[in-house]
């Protein structure tokens, strides 16, 4: 009865390192399948939302650095107006200023380069290139 009983128990014991080993596997498995599907999104992050608003704010700067006198542009608020001077600060970009003519009275408001959103006469050189191509 003894030799049944030593028998029994090594049975189990071996069953049970077994059920280990394929517990330890099984955890790396969902640890190896968590770090994908974050590193997965992470990347759609990346492509969706971060990419996309770099290059719009990249497109933004080339259209405020190349505003020329004459230039018509909107602001954020919606003022339109004809660009009557630039002040540009070397030292800080967020000094920039920019004076708009507006309206028929010719009203002069000075905003902020940053304030800026749409040039429209640079759209309508584009335009016509692409018309003559």
């Amino acid at each position: 009865m003894n030799m049944n009983y030593l028998s029994v128990l090594a049975a189990t014991a071996s069953t049970a390192a077994a059920d280990g080993t394929a517990d330890e596997a099984s955890a790396m498995g969902s640890i190896l399948y968590m770090v994908f599907s974050l590193g997965l999104l992470v990347l759609v992050f990346y492509f969706c939302i971060i990419r996309p608003q770099k290059k719009k704010e990249k497109e933004q700067k080339a259209m405020k650095d190349s505003l020329q006198i004459g230039d018509e542009v909107t602001t954020i608020g919606g003022i339109t107006g004809i660009v009557v001077r630039i002040n540009r600060n070397p030292q800080n970009s967020h000094e920039d200023t920019i004076v708009i003519e507006t309206g028929g009275d010719r009203n002069k408001v000075r905003v902020k380069m940053w304030a800026i959103s749409e040039n429209a006469t640079q759209h309508d050189a584009v335009e016509e290139g692409v018309k003559k191509s």
